[in-house]
């Protein structure tokens, strides 16, 4: 019900965007989260975005740099990420949530297939 796409190569200090579509008809009422994992370590929180796009929340070590948003009429949020460092590089995933505004994998119902996002020095 979730496809992630937009992840790639990228030189540090560059910039992607990625993207996540939805299937169905409750998108519009789930909260939004991109999640990521790089090898070896475990899933972390990345961003999460309200129903009505109108909170959002990020993690530290992302913030002033990825933006989320969602257009509630194309069933998409996006992740736009800029000021990109190696640190960075990891699978990211999408995730929907239904009533919780959360930051931890297991509060997510709904994920997607993920992304390989890759960062270069």
């Amino acid at each position: 019900q979730l496809q992630a796409s937009g992840g790639g190569l990228v030189q540090g200090g560059g910039s992607l965007r990625l993207s996540c579509a939805a299937s169905g008809r409750t998108f519009s009422i789930l909260h939004m989260g991109w999640f990521r994992q790089a090898p070896g370590k475990e899933r972390e929180f990345v961003a999460v975005i309200s129903w009505s796009g109108g909170s959002t929340y990020y993690t530290d070590s992302v913030k002033g740099r990825f933006t989320i948003s969602r257009d509630n009429a194309k069933n998409t949020v996006y992740l736009q990420m800029n000021s990109l460092k190696p640190e960075d590089t990891a699978v990211y995933y999408c995730a929907a949530a239904r009533g919780i505004f959360g930051t931890k994998p297991l509060e997510y119902t709904y994920w997607g297939q993920g992304t390989l996002v890759t960062v270069s020095s």
